[in-house]
């Protein structure tokens, strides 16, 4: 991610709204606080490279998930979510 990157309000609606809609639809197990956060990352990744399609940060939060194993159970617990 760019060092210093300034998101408008806008993008940042945006990247909230991707992010919501990306991990409810992920199964159940899978909605843990970590597996958010990495989804977030990626946007936040692309979005500072300008990147401003839905579609496309969409893909950016769950391409990498497929090799994910952020379940629940193996996270520690000062990161689960409360």
């Amino acid at each position: 991610m760019a060092t210093g990157a300034v998101f408008q309000p806008e993008l940042i609606r945006l990247m909230h709204s991707v992010l919501e809609e990306a991990s409810s639809e992920l199964p159940e197990a899978k909605q843990t606080s970590a597996i958010k956060a990495d989804m977030a990352v990626a946007i936040l990744a692309r979005a500072a490279k300008g990147e401003r399609d839905p579609k496309a940060l969409k893909m950016a939060a769950v391409s990498g998930l497929s090799d994910s194993s952020h379940y629940s159970h193996d996270i520690c617990e000062n990161r689960r979510a409360v």
